[in-house]
């Protein structure tokens, strides 16, 4: 099941939303930014309960 997220490109700020299939468990993968074009660097925990945390980060950033 794919579940949106809305995230902040952390290159140009515009709100995105991505889709984040949870059943794959802890990701972490590069989606381009569909305002930028900019390569986002996405990574995807999931909790306790199960629930995915999506963090996005410029992709030379640390």
């Amino acid at each position: 099941m794919l579940t949106p997220f809305d995230i902040s490109c952390p290159y140009c700020g515009e709100s995105i939303e991505i889709l984040v299939d949870a059943s794959a468990g802890d990701q972490q993968y590069i989606e381009d930014c569909q305002v930028c074009c900019r390569p986002i660097t996405l990574s995807i925990r999931l909790d306790a309960d199960g629930d995915a945390q999506v963090s996005a980060t410029a992709e030379n950033d640390a």
